[in-house]
């Protein structure tokens, strides 16, 4: 099963990457596409949104923290449309 969830970037400010990765993989391990980024600090996001779409057409589960940010940015609601 393939989740979308953030991986850690950076020592002394938390930077996160939006991942597309293995359930059975490590926060830090290999991820099959990186689909975005995620600032908290500066509240910056990035979303490459046909690569996130593609993973949700396929059945990928967002983490608690990614379905907030996808929400944030209306994505969600384009998702439902296009079903």
């Amino acid at each position: 099963m393939v989740k979308l969830r953030l991986k850690r970037c950076g020592r002394k400010q938390a930077i996160y990457r939006i991942v597309a990765i293995d359930v059975r993989s490590r926060r830090e391990g290999r991820d099959l596409r990186k689909v975005g980024f995620y600032n908290p600090i500066k509240n910056q996001t990035y979303l490459n949104v046909p690569a996130i779409l593609y993973f949700l057409e396929k059945g990928a589960q967002p983490t608690g923290t990614v379905h907030y940010i996808l929400r944030k940015a209306e994505l969600l609601k384009v998702k439902e449309r296009t079903l």
